[in-house]
């Protein structure tokens, strides 16, 4: 599949192609984005994972065997732990995370759905959430599905990714403008 987008034409981007073609001719696209978004999370929270997932000092079958047994243990099995290990056996385990963003985006985009990235100082309530959700929609047109990280330094405020562009309302950087625009007057 030819495309002009830059993280189609990457080694992670690539894989992810393949892993959607598959798990969409098996119909099992939401099963596969929900273990990936596990996975991912698992990532995010490990640092050893993280270590294990990036390291080259770690063989394709010390990655493969600590892999399976970490799918094992948080009940990931099929398609996904199937990509997963063979993301390992081929020492491309360090580019998952580019793996999993690159599907997820694709099955967003078959549900007609957008992405965003949000950063938060603080964990957002249901009501924020859906608030933040709509707002999105009204912006780009489009459903938005959410992923929300937490940032403490932001201070307040958030920073929102949405493709290419970028909105941050973040207090940390307003307070770094005035800090600048105060160095200028004085």
């Amino acid at each position: 599949m030819a495309t002009d987008e830059p993280i189609m034409a990457s080694v992670a981007g690539r894989y992810a192609s393949a892993l959607f073609e598959l798990a969409e001719e098996q119909g099992q696209l939401r099963e596969v984005e929900q273990d990936l978004t596990s996975f991912q999370r698992l990532l995010n929270e490990s640092e050893d994972l993280r270590r294990l997932v990036r390291s080259p000092v770690f063989s394709s079958e010390e990655q493969l065997a600590a892999i399976t047994a970490v799918l094992d243990r948080v009940g990931i099995g099929g398609l996904a732990a199937n990509f997963l290990k063979l993301a390992a056996r081929n020492r491309r385990l360090f580019a998952a995370a580019d793996m999993i963003k690159a599907f997820r985006a694709m099955c967003a985009r078959a549900r007609g759905e957008v992405e965003a990235e949000v950063a938060s100082a603080f964990p957002l309530k249901g009501e924020q959430m859906q608030a933040l959700k709509e707002a999105l929609k009204a912006s780009v047109g489009k459903d938005v599905q959410v992923n929300l990280k937490v940032d403490p330094e932001l201070l307040g405020g958030l920073v929102v990714k949405i493709g290419s562009r970028m909105i941050d309302s973040s207090l940390r950087t307003k307070l770094n403008s005035l800090k600048i625009r105060m160095k200028e007057v004085g």
